[in-house]
């Protein structure tokens, strides 16, 4: 479970090209949630190309520390398995 800013980039890192879910704090009790595909990683923050069909815009981006601070839930779908990215 990564406890660290570099941690959280390196396990996104091997997961580049993968189905991604990400559950995001909206404010005010709602959550967001969005699926796409991991697309970039940079030094501070990683891109996501959303689904076209679910949604109105084409990319996302969230800092690892959003990451670690729980501002947003990662998980990767795979084999219709989800595995979480957690700290």
């Amino acid at each position: 479970m990564p406890k660290s800013i570099g941690d959280i980039k390196n396990s996104l890192d091997c997961h580049l090209g993968n189905r991604i879910v990400l559950k995001a704090n909206g404010g005010r009790k709602k959550t967001i949630e969005r699926s796409g595909v991991l697309k970039e990683t940079y030094a501070s923050v990683f891109i996501v190309e959303l689904d076209p069909e679910k949604h109105n815009f084409g990319r996302v981006s969230y800092t690892y520390t959003d990451v670690l601070t729980d501002n947003v839930q990662v998980s990767f779908e795979e084999d219709n398995q989800q595995e979480a990215v957690a700290h």
